[in-house]
């Protein structure tokens, strides 16, 4: 895995698990709406809208983006270390209990260990969810993709309320899994994403992929709006036209029910090890 390349106080602080001074980073009040990536591998990590003013004098945040950090004990027998889940970049210490926030949790973030995608000029992010096999691989290669802001791995189009991985496992929930996509429409568009889609799975096979088999394998596109529904089946109908049996689904979008953090950025947090 390529990194970027860090000055060394970036690596004091990144690599080597320094802390910043309080009071000195450029995001400790920076209210801008977008995204907080990590500084060494670009992995979106926080957003905006869960940013707070501790008056610790380091960026808060009381959550972060689903499956984006990882959180162990601090060498120093008392504190939670949180690193990047993506590259193990050391980013500061949570706590719990404080009563910031409705929360309860700040995430206390070194600025130096951090980037910033500010949100596009019309203030518009746009949501995609695609299900095309075991959502690992899905969400692995769409996370690659430039303009995508960040996945979450996640059970739809069923009628299970709050299904687990075991519930979808025995077929009976209609549930796929599935990768819901926050991406930037002036980076990358829907269509793009579309096409991507068609690109990384078999469209041709029915309730399966490779050696996956059962209904929550299935290849679906679960749209959020009419435009998406049109895309969808404009991209399927040229598919069709060039020979390809298409069997993947169009469906409205129901209710997306986040998976277990051990599926969140499954690869990438095997990569790490």
């Amino acid at each position: 895995m390529k990194y970027n390349k860090l000055t060394d106080e970036e690596e004091r602080i990144i690599i080597y698990k320094g802390t910043e001074s309080p009071f000195t980073g450029k995001y400790t009040f920076h209210w801008e709406k977008g995204v907080y990536t990590c500084k060494r591998c670009g992995a979106p990590l926080y957003r905006s809208a869960d940013k707070f003013d501790s008056g610790c004098g380091w960026p808060s945040f009381d959550d972060e983006i689903a499956g984006a950090v990882k959180k162990q004990p601090d060498p120093d027998g008392i504190r939670t270390e949180i690193l990047c889940a993506n590259c193990e970049a050391h980013l500061g210490h949570i706590f719990f209990g404080e009563r910031f926030t409705d929360k309860n949790t700040r995430h206390c973030v070194n600025s130096i260990s951090l980037n910033f995608i500010p949100e596009p000029q019309d203030g518009v992010l746009e949501k995609a969810i695609f299900a095309g096999g075991c959502f690992w691989g899905v969400e692995y290669k769409f996370k690659k993709i430039k303009g995508v802001i960040s996945t979450r791995v996640g059970y739809t189009g069923g009628h299970k309320d709050h299904p687990s991985y075991e519930d979808v496992c025995t077929g009976t929930t209609g549930h796929a899994e599935a990768v819901e996509i926050i991406f930037n429409p002036e980076i990358i568009s829907y269509e793009e994403l579309v096409k991507t889609f068609f690109e990384i799975h078999d469209p041709t096979q029915i309730n399966r992929q490779g050696p996956d088999v059962g209904e929550q394998y299935r290849s679906e596109i679960f749209y959020l709006n009419e435009e998406q529904k049109i895309i969808a089946e404009k991209v399927i109908k040229q598919l069709e036209n060039n020979g390809y049996k298409i069997t993947t689904r169009v469906t409205k979008a129901t209710h997306f029910w986040p998976a277990e953090e051990y599926h969140q950025d499954y690869y990438s947090k095997k990569e790490c090890k």
